[in-house]
């Protein structure tokens, strides 16, 4: 549940615009990147304070910063300050709770998005927060922890490969976003996987951790589902948007990327259908098997209950009765037995019970 819901009652009674984080407790030392380049110049570094970003905004190639780490807001407010950003988006920087958005301000677009992953250490996806700014010739990226899956287009950057270092900030940020949202698709793929797995486990054998993986599988498609469809608004947004900062050109990369948002979120809609649809198949399986096993119950109770009363007749204390006199009347009551009890199974047989 906390990650559906990152409130802090710290901020109530505070002003707009106070920075306060909101999220995971880090230690971590915040990790501050740059790449600035164009067609012929390329420069990468990483710099220990945030003052030294500042003079890459007056050039006029690419700059990118990249912060790794949100939770020393006193970093976030210098950038912020010096790039003019306004203090409701330093707010939603470092308040990690925020849902997939766009807000186009003078000078700059600001989106956030949620960044996930394949988690193997407790075999859960993870979401990360993505705060992405972008003016004329600047891309400002704000993580919450170190690690991403922009090391392609970095590569791409670095190698001058494509048409990223010929084109402006508008097809950096949409690199970035495309980079994000190819990234679902291994999360989804493994997601598939898994509903596979169970599925089989279902029809061959279904046990109660089972339906404790059908819970776990659907809050997870419930997260999934809270953190991407959003980001359909955000990429209309960007596509449909009249902001002089988004070239036309990139207009017809904007498209592409929408299509692929739009089929990522058709998936998880058809995983959400079939795993509602698991719960009805446990419910049948697990019936199904008990039904199995009354029916084999009730075959040896009725084999034996013609058996118990001729047990019980010849077991009563009459002083007369004839059969008692009888030399082999012991034998003869047993083969009595076992004659109704295969003539019975012979009838169950005849009437496909067993």
């Amino acid at each position: 549940m906390t990650r559906m819901i990152k409130r802090s009652s710290t901020t109530i009674g505070l002003p707009p615009g106070s920075l306060v984080h909101i999220g995971e407790k880090r230690d971590a030392k915040v990790k501050i990147s740059v790449i600035d380049y164009d067609e012929k110049n390329f420069e990468e570094k990483e710099i220990i304070n945030a003052e030294e970003c500042f003079s890459f905004k007056e050039k006029s190639t690419v700059t990118w910063i990249n912060v790794d780490g949100v939770h020393q807001v006193d970093i976030v407010e210098k950038i912020g300050k010096y790039f003019g950003l306004h203090p409701l988006v330093l707010e939603d920087i470092v308040n990690t709770g925020q849902r997939p958005k766009i807000e186009d301000f003078e000078g700059y677009i600001f989106i956030v998005l949620k960044m996930l992953y394949n988690s193997e250490k407790d075999d859960e996806i993870k979401a990360e927060q993505i705060s992405l700014i972008f003016g004329k010739n600047f891309v400002l990226s704000f993580q919450e922890t170190e690690g991403d899956v922009f090391d392609f287009v970095r590569e791409r950057i670095r190698n001058s490969k494509g048409r990223i270092r010929k084109a402006g900030s508008d097809y950096l940020i949409y690199s970035l976003l495309d980079a994000i949202v190819d990234n679902y698709f291994v999360v989804l793929e493994k997601i598939g996987e898994k509903v596979e797995v169970m599925e089989e486990e279902l029809v061959t054998n279904p046990i109660p951790e089972t339906l404790q993986s059908i819970h776990n599988m659907k809050r997870e498609m419930i997260f999934l589902r809270k953190s991407v469809w959003p980001l359909r608004e955000v990429i209309s947004g960007l596509q449909r948007g009249e902001s002089n900062l988004i070239q036309k050109s990139t207009g017809v990369y904007l498209r592409d990327m929408y299509d692929h948002t739009i089929q990522v979120i058709d998936t998880i809609e058809t995983f959400r259908d079939m795993i509602s649809g698991m719960l009805d198949i446990y419910i049948s399986s697990v019936s199904n098997k008990m039904n199995e096993v009354m029916k084999v119950l009730t075959i040896f109770a009725a084999i034996f209950i013609p058996l118990t009363f001729i047990a019980g007749v010849y077991g009563m204390n009459f002083q007369y009765m004839p059969e008692l006199g009888l030399q082999w009347g012991y034998f003869i009551v047993l083969f009595i037995m076992l004659l109704v009890g295969l003539s019975l199974v012979m009838f169950f047989k005849r009437k496909h019970w067993l």
